[in-house]
Formats: C-alpha cells, structure tokens, sequence
C-alpha cells in the first residue's frame, strides 16, 4: 500500500474505526461481544464500525445464522396431552354420532384431522374408527423436535412449532488493515457536532472535523410507531368522520334481543345455535316495548309482512351471548335516536366460534355503518359506499345482488385488487320493514357491514390473519407508514 493510499485511507477512517483496528490487530479475530467490552460501547455499534472497515477493506465480517425450532405454548399444550385428533380418537370406542362427538371442546380441530389421517369415515352421520392409528411422525416430532424433519415441517405448517434464527459474528482484520495499523494511527479526539459558539467565534477553523461519507448507510433507528393494523383502523374512522359520520360504541357483551330478535332474525337460526355463537352465564331484561318485537316474529306486527310464526320466547331474548356482530349496537342506537337524521358508525370487535386457521379467527374487527332520514334510497347507499372504498385506495368499485336477513334490497361490494381480480368487500342494504316498524323507526335506513380483516390482508398484503394479532416487532418495524400517516391525513 503506497504512502499516498496509506494517508488517504486513514483521512477516511472515524476515531472510532481507527481504535476497533488496533484492538482487532493483537487478537486478528474477535467477536462483537468481547470487542464492545474492550471499546466501552455496544455491540451494535461494534457491527457498525466493523462493516465500515469491511467496505473499505480494513477488516471482514462473518455472519452464521443458526436455526433452531421451539413449540409454541400450544404446541406444549398438545405435547402434554397429546394432539387434537388423538385426543378426539381416544374420547369414544368404535363409534360415535357426529353431534355427539361435535360437543367435544376439540372437535373443531379435531375431526378434520382424523379423516385427513384416516384414522376414521363418517357414514349416515356416525364417525366410525377404520382401524389402527399408530403414532405418526408429527407427534414423534412433537415429543422430539429432532425425531422426524417432515413431522417438523407438519408441525411448523400447523404452528405448533416456531423457527428461530440466532445470527454469531465473527470480525477479523484483513492485511490491508494490519499494514494501516503499522503505519500508524493517529487516535486524537474528533469533533462530530458543532455548537453555536463554536460557529460564531471561530473556534471550528481549528477543530479535527469527524468526516463523514454519504455513500454509506447509517444505522437503521426505529422509533416508536403506531402498529399498523391500528392505522388501518384508524383511516377508516377519519374517513368516515370526514364523511359526517358520528361514532357510536357499545358493550362486547349484548343481549340476544338487540343482537338477534331486534334484527329479525328467528329464535330457532342456525346461527344462534351453541356451535357457532358464544353465550354467557348472564341475563338482561329487554327494553320496554318489547312486545312490538314479539308480535313481529310471530305474525309481523301491523306490517305487510307474516313474521316467522310459531312462539316468541322472552326467556330466550333476554339471554346474553359475546356479540356476533356490531349491527346489534347499530340497532340499539337508532332505537334510543328514532328521529332524523342519523349517520352513524361503529368499528368494534365481534366473536364467532371460528378454528383458528390462516383465515379464520374467532374474534375480528367490523366497521358498521347507517344513515337514516327522510327520503334516502338505495342509490345513495350505492353513492356511500362507493365512495367510501374510493377513499380507501380502491377506484374500481362494483356491485351485484346479495342476501341478508334482515336488509332488503341486499347487495354485495366489489373492488378491484391487481392480481386477484374482483374481491367482495362486505355487506349492505336497506332496513327490512320487519327491523324498522319494530324499532319504532318511521324513515328509510341504509346499512352496511364491512369484514376489516379482509381488507386488512389485502392492504397489507397478509397470507396469514393471524399477523394482525401477534406482537412482531420486526414486521412492524418494517412496514411502511400508512397513507393517511405519510401525508399528514390529508
């Protein structure tokens, strides 16, 4: 290396470079740890002076990256009792009736499995067992995260098993470095921030200035950041109060009767079975006016409609279930606020008994929505909608006819997303007769209902819901401020 090149180099080199070389010149190769105690800083920074060096080819870093597999707290579960399907297995004999077994807590899970495996068929509504069900190489895996790599991989799919990364360094001084450090390396203090004093007297003409080069990279710094799920969430609300919408909130625990009866859905809807909805060990005694509901269901009321016929149970009513929807708060509001106008909206949590998968989760965010007042049609209901979604990044909006219990006309909307084509985006309609001479509402209403978790995925571009509500911090730090962030909500 000639003088020249020699001077050079080392005009380039920061104080704190110049004293990780002459530390890494006695030992030739150290790790960070054991460097950062010698140079009373951290081994971040110890990384960072390393690499610098390496770009200028003073040094080398070595970076190995080791993987190593856990089991995730269900993962211990299962290796405790065992895996969902031979739990399931081991609850019955030869066979069992589908509903019987359907009332296991692990059913859900469970069934799906056994058939998968071919542990059992289902006939005329009897799951029988086929056979044997030796132990299989996912639940060797389970007991023994070395025992079978393609258990693992089963487990790893399932998530009952994490992968881990842990990342060693190694930094080493190259010849180039050894021949620097044998030159000579002049250690005297530099200055990297000046003050005002030093600027207006100056004292900085004198100073040995820090030099810095803008063709490296700094050091990534995360500061604190709203997660980003919750910057969707909370577009949506400003979107909305732009629009003249008011916010509306409500308990998680809701009666039946507003979550239910209150929308016209009857007593005996499969969606109001033990399966798909979680009741609670509570009662609530229904509004005053109540009978105004009953008489509904039982023969509509003084409308067109026949109602459902059959019995009304109050005692049914009045039992209490995590709420299903948010529509349940929607109706309560207009029923305590009959007079027009209305606009409101609510974003609020609704629990359904969902297995968990990649798409599904037994609890998820709902945005719900209605205005109410004199003359309102169903093209304005088309005209919110549209432009509520225009607002959210999707220009391209559709519509085409759907069906729900409790609005009518039904329609469905669409947008368009690149690479997927046309993806349906919630629910929407007009009040049914049935929901709104029962409520005491005399105007037309306009609702929607929108499954934020969908367009969560597709914003984020997501394969897995379950991202939305695991506390990784790498994902958050990574991902890019929001829309509404990045332009000051404008």
């Amino acid at each position: 290396m000639g003088k020249q090149n020699t001077q050079t180099l080392t005009q380039t080199l920061t104080f704190n470079e110049k004293r990780l070389l002459i530390a890494l010149n006695t030992k030739k190769e150290a790790g960070p740890g054991q460097l950062a105690e010698e140079l009373a800083t951290m081994e971040e920074a110890v990384i960072q002076y390393a690499l610098s060096c390496a770009g200028k080819g003073l040094a080398a870093v070595d970076r190995a990256v080791a993987v190593a597999y856990r089991r995730t707290p269900e993962g211990e579960t299962y290796a405790r009792e065992g895996l969902p399907e031979r739990q399931l297995l081991d609850s019955f004999e030869r066979r069992i009736p589908m509903k019987e077994l359907q009332q296991h807590p692990l059913a859900r899970i469970g069934i799906g499995w056994m058939r998968k495996k071919g542990w059992v068929a289902i006939r005329e509504g009897v799951v029988e067992k086929t056979g044997g069900a030796p132990p299989g190489e996912d639940e060797a895996a389970l007991q023994d995260l070395t025992a079978s790599e393609k258990g693992l991989g089963m487990l790893l799919k399932r998530g009952l098993v994490a992968e881990e990364e842990s990342v060693a360094h190694t930094i080493r001084i190259t010849p180039a470095g050894e021949a620097l450090v044998a030159a000579g390396l002049d250690l005297s203090e530099e200055v990297g921030t000046l003050t005002r004093e030093q600027l207006l007297s100056g004292e900085w003409k004198n100073l040995k200035l820090r030099r810095y080069s803008v063709a490296t990279l700094p050091r990534k710094v995360f500061p604190g950041k709203i997660h980003p799920y919750q910057q969707l969430l909370g577009e949506m609300r400003r979107i909305l109060l732009n629009m003249g919408f008011a916010e509306i909130y409500g308990d998680v625990v809701q009666s039946s009767f507003w979550n239910f009866d209150a929308l016209f859905q009857p007593q005996d809807h499969p969606a109001r079975e033990m399966q798909d909805t979680f009741f609670i060990d509570v009662r609530r005694a229904c509004p005053e006016g109540w009978e105004t509901v009953r008489d509904m269901h039982e023969a509509g009321g003084e409308t067109s409609s026949t109602g459902w016929g059959g019995a009304w149970s109050r005692d049914i009513a009045e039992g209490c279930v995590l709420r299903t929807h948010t529509t349940g708060l929607t109706i309560k509001y207009l029923h305590d606020n009959p007079e027009p106008p209305v606009k409101a909206f609510s974003i609020g949590r609704a629990y359904r008994r969902e297995a968990i998968d990649p798409t599904h989760t037994p609890e998820f965010e709902q945005l719900e929505g209605v205005v109410m007042d004199e003359g309102v049609t169903f093209r304005h209901l088309l005209g919110f909608l549209r432009e509520f979604y225009r607002q959210m990044g999707f220009e391209d909006v559709r519509f085409r006819p759907g069906y729900f219990p409790y609005t009518e006309p039904s329609v469905e909307p669409e947008v368009w997303v690149d690479g997927l084509g046309w993806v349906e985006l919630g629910g929407a309609g007009v009040f049914r007769e049935e929901v709104t001479a029962a409520n005491g509402l005399a105007c037309p209403v306009l609702a929607w209902g929108l499954g934020i978790s969908r367009l969560a995925m597709l914003r984020m571009n997501l394969k897995d819901l379950r991202l939305l509500y695991r506390s990784d911090v790498d994902w958050v730090r990574e991902y890019p401020l929001s829309r509404a962030q990045a332009t000051g909500g404008r």
